[in-house]
């Protein structure tokens, strides 16, 4: 079966030593293939592995500058079932 969807989303201000450690974190994270992101609202644990999807965005808009970085990839559940293709003439 597979799970339903679930997210984590946390907003706050930090300072650029913050921001530093919490992507070190993550690349250790990625590393190990575990990823936990958790505050007082929640938590996800993700298993990244395999070839990953990294998107990145930098974006310069008046007095707003914007880093967007996104990285996805697909997992296999392994409940569902691969079934052998036989063609025959």
């Amino acid at each position: 079966m597979r799970q339903t969807k679930t997210s984590f989303r946390h907003e706050s201000l930090q300072d650029g030593k913050s921001i530093q450690d919490f992507l070190k974190a993550i690349t250790k994270g990625l590393a190990k293939g575990r990823l936990q992101f958790s505050d007082e609202d929640g938590d996800v644990v993700m298993s990244p592995e395999g070839l990953l999807n990294m998107k990145l965005t930098a974006t310069q808009d008046e007095s707003r500058h914007t880093i967007d970085l996104r990285i996805s990839w697909q997992v296999d559940d392994g409940e569902i079932e691969k079934k052998l293709l036989t063609i025959s003439n």
